[in-house]
């Protein structure tokens, strides 16, 4: 049987391809004609010279053509990378240099940005999307022949890699397979009660493993149809409701709802399910928007490395501060310092199962590293399990921060803060905020202990970090607390401008 991944998802609606697949405003593509449109891609993609296992990388708007380009990667065994659509030019560099990919596709008021010269490394061919289509991807489509088949992959061929934060402040490429996709979509899809009739909402970006693969993937695999927004806009969201089942969100979806005042009930009425993760979900949100809803949101556990891990049960409590339990096939282990598995007591959360990643793109060692012996992935979060498999999320132990169902590493932008004027050293860390989940804080020790000018300290981190890791905050101070070895204490750090978000 072949594995590949769009061989799974198009068996599910090949029998239902008059059926809406991306609703949008002003246009609906059935699957018919999403599967048609994902063949003549794949012809641009054949006649680009892209080799099964060769690399696409794309920074495009959320759109059906891009749905359709990664669908499209799948059937010609081409890996997908999709890149966050707010990098820089300087980050996107990184990424092309490290994935060589054979294809680059970006918008077109990027394409010259990334033209032959302005990079260390350039794509053998750069084709341009934008968020309506258009763009010389498309004018190559439309006179490809379509690439009808569907290429036979293996179980352990790659169908995409994501890059993700690295503990040193360099991005690392996670490798999914075929079979880590088609197995966690199949399970959810069965885990989550998906039925005939469901409608997502989708108002999540497409470059994210939310978006991408846990929604699109379940979707599909029940031919559902996706309300398919560009973003998440509150007033959209609101007036999409009624003709909804599904709706999977990051925390900001929830809370911005609720900043709503007649937000009730009544437009929910016709809802089936709602799902939170991405960030975490404060034990007060959640019950908020119970009341205000009359749903109670089921949330699930997550990562880039393994897709969903754990999820709060369709069918039985949905308690708040915890994600649930292991997903079926999955195993999860909280173990202490010694390597032993524990329960209810804080510890190291590990991962075994067909949902695991394969490794991280050129990086051996670092893959080596994050394994145990026995084959679990340890995942860097600190958490409780109790006796009957019940998980819940305590902090990180890798300092990352997450704001908005973003991963951002700390190191990243100290490393683009110290070499500011005025900067002698700083610290990033994350604190709770109530939109974002979390918000990026900057603590900065200046020449002469004097808070430094923000506007300059902006403007200068514009063109090197994209926004959503920007900080939020920021303090100034003399000295860093520090430990004997030297090493910055950020929980010192954490436990003192904790409420840099929530401060009066």
């Amino acid at each position: 049987m072949n594995q590949n991944l769009y061989a799974i998802l198009s068996e599910r609606f090949r029998d239902r391809l008059d059926r809406p697949c991306l609703v949008m405003t002003g246009r609906t593509l059935t699957y018919g004609d999403v599967d048609a449109l994902a063949a003549r891609i794949a012809g641009v993609i054949v006649a680009s010279n892209v080799k099964p296992g060769d690399r696409v990388v794309v920074q495009v708007e959320k759109s059906a053509e891009a749905v359709a380009l990664y669908l499209a990667c799948l059937r010609t065994g081409a890996v997908f990378i999709p890149l966050n659509t707010a990098y820089t030019p300087s980050e996107v560099g990184y990424f092309l240099g490290d994935a060589e990919p054979a294809l680059f596709v970006c918008t077109p008021e990027n394409r010259d940005r990334y033209a032959a010269g302005t990079l260390d490394w350039t794509p053998p061919t750069i084709l341009t999307l934008d968020a309506e289509g258009g763009g010389t991807l498309m004018q190559h489509a439309a006179d490809a022949a379509p690439h009808e088949s569907i290429l036979e992959r293996a179980d352990d061929d790659l169908a995409a890699i994501l890059y993700t934060s690295g503990t040193t402040g360099r991005s690392k490429g996670a490798m999914l397979t075929h079979a880590n996709l088609s197995s966690n979509g199949l399970t959810l899809v069965d885990y989550w009660g998906f039925q005939p009739g469901d409608v997502l909402l989708h108002a999540l970006p497409i470059f994210h493993v939310h978006g991408l693969f846990v929604a699109l993937h379940c979707a599909m695999l029940n031919a559902s149809p996706m309300l398919f927004m560009p973003k998440f806009d509150v007033a959209a969201v609101r007036a999409a409701l009624p003709d909804a089942t599904v709706m999977m969100g990051v925390p900001t979806f929830y809370t911005r709802l609720m900043d709503q005042a007649d937000f009730s009930a009544d437009e929910c009425a016709h809802m089936r399910l709602f799902i939170s993760g991405s960030a975490p979900l404060t034990a007060q949100n959640h019950e908020a928007f119970e009341q205000r809803s009359g749903h109670r949101i089921l949330e699930r556990y997550g990562m880039t490395e393994a897709g969903m891990i754990t999820s709060n049960p369709y069918e039985g409590d949905r308690i708040a501060g915890t994600v649930g339990y292991a997903l079926p096939g999955v195993e999860v282990r909280v173990c202490d310092d010694a390597g032993d598995p524990v329960h209810d007591e804080v510890g190291s959360i590990q991962v075994r199962g067909p949902n695991v990643f394969k490794g991280y793109w050129n990086m051996p060692e670092k893959t080596a590293e994050e394994f145990t012996g026995d084959g679990f992935f340890v995942t860097g979060d600190l958490g409780t399990q109790t006796e009957d498999g019940r998980v819940a999320i305590v902090g990180r132990g890798k300092d990352l921060i997450i704001a908005g169902g973003y991963n951002i590493y700390p190191k990243e932008i100290e490393s683009v803060l110290d070499k500011l004027d005025g900067v002698v050293e700083s610290a990033v860390i994350g604190a709770p905020h109530s939109d974002f989940g979390e918000g990026v804080v900057a603590v900065i020790v200046t020449d002469d202990g004097q808070p430094l000018d923000l506007g300059p300290l902006q403007a200068a981190i514009d063109a090197d970090l994209a926004r959503f890791k920007h900080p939020r905050a920021w303090r100034f101070v003399d000295t860093l607390p520090r430990n004997t070895m030297g090493k910055v204490q950020k929980n010192v750090l954490r436990d003192t401008y904790g409420d840099a978000f929530t401060q009066g």
